[in-house]
């Protein structure tokens, strides 16, 4: 496995507007925020990060129902959240192949704790049975989601979390797409992404990290 530590994992984040967000709750306890959280700063600050970067658009899924992106999906959550299309050959296919030995390594906590998302470029083409198939031909396991949905709703959470170029001609260039995986604790506010291509175990353990961060920080002081 490649020497890679926590504070390098942090640097790969992949969005400077989500960096931003979330460094104004950098003193955020790890013990936790519950949905009906007391302390109004923190709840505030949650709510931000949900108004800037986590859209309450709808989705749907491989199974044919329609969520809410934040309500349904991310609130409460430990949660991964990656963009791929079916027809692609460039960066998609060893992306998905890596998050397929990724679920293998969580094993149960997929679905239980963690919950992986993928979320289609081009819904244009790939609707709900192409997802669906696409999925099964994949290999993922219960517990690994993918969506697709309206172009414009999709949009709104690819540039939510901080997947865009600065460049607007390559930005809308969904060949382009950039393949990170970004990845959260939802209600303690803790986010970071990771290249999809990484060393299977390494994203693994991050992705890991968000379930008991406080463990984590207890074992590197």
């Amino acid at each position: 496995m490649q020497d890679l530590s926590r504070r390098n994992l942090f640097s790969l984040a992949a969005a400077a507007p989500l960096g931003r967000a979330f460094a104004s709750v950098k003193g955020t306890s790890v013990k936790g925020a519950s949905a009906q959280d007391p302390d109004p700063a923190r709840s505030k600050a949650r709510n931000r990060i949900q108004e800037l970067h986590l859209p309450n658009v709808p989705l749907i899924s491989h199974e044919g129902k329609e969520v809410l992106f934040y309500d349904d999906l991310v609130k409460d959550k430990i949660v991964t959240v990656n963009f791929f299309y079916s027809k692609c050959d460039e960066i998609c296919p060893m992306v998905m192949a890596n998050l397929v030995k990724v679920q293998k390594l969580l094993g149960d906590q997929v679905g239980r704790q963690i919950y992986m998302y993928s979320i289609t470029l081009k819904p244009e083409q790939d609707t709900m049975d192409v997802v669906r198939n696409y999925r099964t031909a994949l290999g993922a396991a219960p517990g690994w989601t993918f969506f697709t949905g309206k172009v414009e709703d999709i949009d709104k959470i690819r540039k939510g979390i901080g997947f865009t170029y600065p460049e607007p001609a390559i930005d809308r260039d969904t060949s382009q797409h950039i393949g990170n995986v970004r990845y959260g604790n939802e209600p303690l506010m803790l986010w970071a992404a990771c290249p999809g291509q990484a060393h299977t175990k390494w994203v693994a353990e991050s992705f890991e990290w968000m379930v008991h961060p406080e463990l984590n920080r207890v074992q590197k002081s």
